[in-house]
């Protein structure tokens, strides 16, 4: 199959994750309120999850495949595509409105979270016990939210249950797995047909297509004037993604990484720091900050490019 046949089908399978998410989070809240449960329960479990089900479902199926620069580089690619990209546009639009309890203790979670992810890839290699570790310090974070009963930072979809939301969230669940079986497939033949890493094609082509739920999410946001609640929400979705996805993925298959890989990781913390660090600065992000974050990450993107 040709390269242009391959590009076809990531663009379908990266509409497919899109679509696939959405069917989910507005499903499974239709269904958890039928259940009684509070949107704050729904917010932490199953929008979070269901926004972040792209990259669980390619870093998971490459760390299967043994592509192990595929699943780190996806998760990497769409943590820096969030407060890059999408932050960093969503602050062009108005100033993004934090506070002191976000930036101690989410900005903190990251910073730590980024620290350790540099610490365990030292080596250029995720054992199962430090996936282990990151996978339990996420359930840690969710019961303490739970336990401080923190006022939910997400737009949760509105709506009442019908019985078509059960095959839905099937459908949904089956359609995500679906695509991004095949999107990693395709992505691996375009690096091989092009003489590109792997790596390459997994911090762009695949963080970009997984990252869609989360572009979607904070464009709504922005439509109905909620500024503020990107920052909480792309913190939120990188913390699931960096101890979550990772974490998982290298329980069930160790995660051996490339050099350059490692590199980015590295150069992923230094970008989260400056994220929380531009958070501090008035308690906002503003549109002039928004510019600099843009201008980071192209320039980021760039050098993956061309070195």
């Amino acid at each position: 199959m040709d390269i242009l046949a391959q590009v076809l089908i990531v663009g379908l399978t990266i509409l497919g994750l899109w679509k696939g998410a959405g069917w989910v989070v507005e499903s499974a809240s239709h269904i958890a309120r039928k259940l009684g449960l509070s949107e704050l329960v729904i917010g932490l479990t199953v929008v979070a999850v269901g926004t972040s089900a792209p990259e669980f479902a390619v870093s998971i199926t490459a760390a299967i495949r043994g592509q192990a620069d595929i699943s780190v580089g996806n998760v990497v690619g769409s943590n820096i595509f969030n407060l890059g990209f999408i932050l960093g546009g969503v602050a062009l639009f108005g100033a993004c409105a934090t506070n002191r309890r976000m930036v101690l203790r989410d900005g903190g979670m990251l910073l730590g979270t980024g620290v350790l992810l540099v610490l365990f890839l030292y080596d250029e290699v995720l054992q199962w016990w430090e996936g282990a570790i990151l996978a339990g310090m996420l359930l840690a974070y969710i019961l303490f939210l739970f336990a401080q009963k923190e006022p939910l930072e997400e737009d949760i979809p509105r709506g009442s249950f019908s019985w078509w939301d059960v095959p839905k969230i099937v459908l949904g669940i089956s359609t995500i797995i679906v695509s991004s079986h095949f999107l990693v497939q395709a992505a691996s033949s375009i690096a091989e047909a092009a003489g590109v890493s792997q790596w390459l094609i997994g911090i762009t082509i695949v963080a970009v297509g997984t990252s869609m739920p989360e572009l979607a999410t904070s464009f709504i946001a922005v439509v109905k004037g909620h500024h503020g609640i990107s920052v909480g929400n792309l913190i939120g979705s990188d913390l699931f993604n960096l101890l979550g996805v990772l974490g998982l993925a290298a329980i069930l298959r160790p995660l051996h990484v490339t050099s350059a890989a490692y590199e980015n990781v590295v150069i992923l913390a230094i970008f989260m720091v400056v994220v929380v660090v531009l958070m501090r600065t008035g308690f906002r992000i503003s549109r002039t900050e928004g510019v600099i974050l843009l201008l980071l990450t192209s320039v980021r993107w760039y050098l993956n490019i061309v070195m």
